[in-house]
């Protein structure tokens, strides 16, 4: 039902209930109901009528919000893997790209790193798509489940201890906070040169913090260059949970990264 149709309905019951009492009670039972009844009578039936009637609309009211919810949240999901997807082809595309160049040139090192990187993108790729969104895997565990997998492609040990209690997060900020992890650790595997990374992901008592490390070459950070190593992806993400975003590193020191909500 249309909410034009709910706003008719809702305009024209009342008037109907009590016009309707009062033709009757004017009609058929004006030797047989005293005024005073007759006020009290319609005072509970329009109680009575209204109480339904609000109850029943709020309910469907609801309902229709539960599920324009539901589909904007699915449709955050299915954006995120289209933008996935565009990555891939362009990452995968520029590589081969190096790949052809460093073939022609004899680089052999070089292209089987190129190759490398391809089958790391691919199976980041897969593991995407292939995590159904419809699914009630858990949050926790599906981070868990591609960090495993992360660590078995790019050799680097992963800890993770993930401390959330169910619901906590929407889909669609579940979606870019596994976003956020998939983006800082797939710089960790192309830059950081670390043998070690960990992820600690819990409630705080003002709200929550995602705390990503790795002991890695880190890098000297330079204000004049925002956006190196990707950290502008970071940043952006970040924004659109209305997080903050910590950033420290030094050289041969590795790479902290912090992302900070307030409480929900």
């Amino acid at each position: 039902m249309s909410y034009r149709t709910l706003k008719i309905i809702t305009i024209l019951i009342p008037p109907l209930i009590i016009g309707s009492f009062e033709l009757i009670r004017h009609s058929v039972l004006l030797h047989d109901l005293s005024m005073e009844t007759g006020n009290y009578l319609i005072i509970l039936i329009t109680l009575a009528v209204s109480y339904v009637f609000s109850t029943w609309m709020f309910k469907m009211i609801e309902d229709k919000n539960h599920r324009l919810t539901t589909e904007r949240e699915m449709r955050a999901v299915y954006e995120e893997r289209e933008r996935l997807a565009k990555e891939l082809h362009d990452n995968i595309a520029q590589t081969l790209f190096l790949l052809k160049v460093n073939l022609k040139k004899g680089k052999i090192n070089e292209a089987s790193g190129l190759v490398n990187s391809i089958e790391a993108n691919v199976r980041q790729a897969i593991y995407n798509l292939r995590v159904n969104p419809l699914e009630m895997i858990s949050f926790p565990n599906r981070v868990e489940n591609w960090l495993n997998e992360w660590s078995t492609v790019s050799g680097i040990e992963a800890k993770v201890r993930i401390q959330l209690t169910e619901g906590y997060f929407t889909p669609s900020e579940e979606v870019q906070l596994f976003g956020i992890i998939q983006e800082a650790f797939t710089n960790i595997r192309k830059h950081s040169g670390a043998k070690s990374a960990v992820l600690l992901f819990q409630i705080a008592s003002d709200g929550w913090e995602m705390k990503i490390e790795d002991d890695g070459n880190g890098f000297a950070q330079d204000e004049r260059n925002p956006n190196q190593y990707g950290l502008v992806m970071l940043k952006e993400r970040v924004e659109k949970i209305n997080a903050v975003l910590h950033i420290t590193s030094e050289q041969n020191h590795g790479t902290k990264i912090i992302v900070k909500g307030s409480d929900k």
